[in-house]
């Protein structure tokens, strides 16, 4: 009964277009879902009309405040709280208050949110504006109370973006202006826009919130810098699917209640590969939306585990010698009458529109590799990529043979008969014929096409979904362009289609892999192929300033040059500042937790060998278990000393320089440092280790 209470409850809590529908008049709702759906500015009195049933409503469920909720170039979100009062008659009460003014702009203090050198420290005015494409929604606390919460786009005070918002609207103007040119050429002129679409599968791990205050490391890095693997970890293959403890599943419920209460489709909940690992999948909406409902996912996960005594970890390598976690990117593009673009038509006509998106998207893929491999290089990434758990960092497209037969047909000239599903049994009269699916599913692939979306699966999980967006719709952009600017010179467009597709295939074609992507056989293969291999987190950074990136994202007004370089700035800072802080962790918890529990231990063996001859007997073991202690913490106090000198080395004025120095000095020193706290901790007496291990993080959820 719960569980169809919750459901019932779905988008409660949101300013939706059934309630705009309800509160606002015939001529206010009109304009307003005309700006949404076909853009244009709102008028001061229509924005004081709907800021006024805003306000009712919000005050409704219990809010006090609203904020401009918006996205800096942080990975998360930012809110500042204003009451919904205005002054009143000198001396006298103030007034409940919520103009047309306040929705569309809000002012924020810029100066401590990252820029990138879009302006100067001393320049803290910066603006947020009303996104009246993703509805706003109230976000109430445990007692009832709550802020209204109005998505908004933020920029400096020179128009700047400072914010994921803002260029992933951009690309998604430019892609359906793209979309729509193409379809014009393919018969459809009913078609007045195109929206790219994504839905996210968010992984993340729960931990007993007593066992992560005792991790100084996940309190301060959300990932582990010491840990010996466990006796057991994922190789029984029993966590994946499995049913989950009551605990969790308490979690899950009142995950599921409070974002269905938001408006996020929450749909999937299952346990993952590794321990204590879990995922959460949403339905598919408008990458704009669908990159608010994720950071709303991921602020709801962390309050709804604390209430239940957990921590979700959304780093995405929290653990080593067990999978990391991702956000796989489900990414489509949907007409605004209803048709999914990347599905495979029933008709000849159906069929040609698929093939020429998929080949577009095929295409863009392989021509902006570097741009997408850069929009997931974050500094959690760095340590899950390249496992045999996410794909490597070498971009390729999975089609599945069925689908790429069809490519060459149409390529060449005819397009292949519609093939009907496939049918098998199991065997048992008493199952149902399964009908196949276009292809199999490749979880090595990097992209992979689904059967009628491409799934991003590079995307690190603790990462906005904005950026991915951005450049996925960026580059298919350019793509659909290319192929709209040729048909506008063709006679006969029809004609010139496949040919035009084929020359697209014959220079990008290289891009489909159907095989095995964590193979050591792949990565020689794509160096054959010219298929670029972009090593490190660093490397995928500077491909920013790559003048083919820069051109791009300028003649498509998505980002302007130095909007680019200053997000570039950003994520070379964030490098540098998230390397230092694990740094400085490891060498804190090393010289005042770990070395200091070696010596306690130390002492009690050397104390007990002193018994034992003060006993008459030889402890050769204890004298051995010494010398191997003592061996051990001499490994681990040298490689303490070189990470703190490696550390002082790193100081560089220049980000570039200091990020290369913290990734080729820094991480290797950090990496002994590991490795010899882990050769203790298989020595140590577990009464005198400083750190819950793995074994009880992983397998104990009180």
């Amino acid at each position: 009964m719960k569980s169809m209470d919750a459901l019932e409850q779905f988008g409660c809590n949101v300013f939706s277009d059934e309630t705009m529908r309800e509160r606002l008049s015939p001529e206010t709702y009109s304009a307003l879902k005309h700006t949404v759906e076909m853009g244009g500015e709102l008028t001061i009195e229509i924005a004081n009309a709907v800021a006024a049933a805003m306000c009712e409503w919000a005050r409704e469920r219990g809010a006090t405040h609203y904020t401009h909720w918006f996205q800096p170039m942080t990975g998360s979100t930012a809110e500042k709280h204003d009451a919904f009062l205005a002054p009143g008659p000198f001396g006298q009460r103030p007034l409940i208050s919520f103009s047309g003014k306040a929705l569309i702009k809000g002012e924020a203090d810029g100066s401590s949110l990252p820029s990138g050198g879009l302006r100067a420290t001393f320049e803290a005015r910066g603006y947020t504006t009303w996104d009246c494409t993703s509805p706003a929604f109230v976000k109430t606390d445990y007692d009832g109370t709550g802020v209204l919460c109005i998505p908004t786009a933020f920029c400096s005070f020179y128009g700047d973006a400072l914010d994921e918002k803002t260029p992933l609207l951009r690309s998604m103007e430019c892609l359906s202006k793209q979309a729509v040119r193409v379809l014009r050429h393919l018969g459809f002129d009913d078609v007045k826009r195109v929206t790219p679409t994504a839905g996210a599968e968010q992984e993340y791990f729960l931990i007993d919130k007593s066992h992560f205050l005792k991790r100084k490391d996940l309190v301060y890095t959300g990932r582990t810098l010491f840990g010996a693997a466990p006796a057991k970890g994922q190789e029984l293959f029993d966590q994946y699917y499995a049913a989950m403890p009551e605990k969790v599943s308490a979690f899950m419920n009142e995950l599921n209640a409070e974002l269905w209460k938001l408006g996020v489709p929450a749909k999937t909940n299952h346990n993952e590969v590794a321990p204590s690992q879990y995922e959460l999948a949403v339905m598919y909406s408008s990458s704009n939306v669908a990159a608010d409902y994720n950071q709303i996912v991921m602020e709801q996960m962390r309050r709804v585990a604390d209430r239940h005594g957990m921590t979700c970890l959304l780093h995405e390598k929290p653990f080593a010698n067990i999978n990391g976690s991702g956000k796989h990117n489900n990414w489509s593009l949907v007409t605004d009458t209803g048709k999914n673009l990347l599905k495979p038509g029933k008709d000849e006509i159906g069929r040609r529109v698929f093939l020429t998106f998929l080949i577009a998207i095929l295409a863009a893929v392989d021509e902006y590799a570097e741009a997408l491999i850069t929009s997931c290089a974050t500094p959690g990434n760095l340590h899950r990529l390249g496992s045999h758990e996410a794909p490597p960092r070498i971009i390729s497209v999975f089609t599945g043979d069925r689908i790429l037969s069809e490519i060459e047909a149409f390529t060449n000239g005819s397009l292949s008969e519609v093939r009907h599903k496939e049918h098998m049994t199991m065997g048992v009269s008493t199952l149902a014929v399964l009908y196949k699916d276009e292809a199999d599913r490749n979880r090595t692939s990097p992209f992979a096409f689904t059967g009628d979306k491409f799934e991003f699966r590079m995307c690190g999980s603790s990462q906005s979904a904005g950026f991915p967006n951005t450049v996925l719709n960026t580059v298919a952009s350019e793509s659909l362009k290319r192929i709209a600017d040729a048909l506008d010179e063709a006679d006969d467009k029809m004609a010139a289609l496949p040919k035009l597709l084929g020359e697209m295939m014959k220079k990008h074609g290289r891009i489909v892999f159907n095989g095995n992507n964590y193979s050591g056989e792949w990565a020689e293969e794509a160096k054959r192929r010219g298929l670029p291999c972009v090593k490190s987190t660093v490397e995928a950074i500077e491909a920013l300033q790559d003048p083919k990136i820069v051109d791009l994202f300028a003649r498509h007004d998505v980002l302007s040059e130095s909007e680019l370089s200053g997000r570039k700035e950003v994520y070379l800072d964030s490098f540098n500042h998230i390397i230092h802080i694990e740094a400085v962790a490891m060498l804190k918890i090393s010289r005042q937790k770990i070395m200091p529990a070696c010596v306690r231990y130390s002492l009690t063996l050397s104390s007990a060998i002193n018994e034992a001859v003060k006993a008459g007997i030889e402890p050769a073991s204890i004298k051995e278990l010494l010398i191997k202690l003592n061996t051990c913490m001499s490994a681990f106090s040298g490689s303490i000393e070189t990470l703190s000198r490696a550390l002082e080395e790193t100081c560089h004025a220049d980000a570039s320089e200091r990020a290369h120095a913290l990734q080729e000095k820094v991480l290797p020193a950090m990496e002994r440092v590991r490795h010899a706290a882990d050769a203790l901790e298989l020595i140590v007496d577990k009464e005198y280790w400083p750190l819950p291990s793995y074994g009880e993080i992983l397998f104990h959820i009180n």
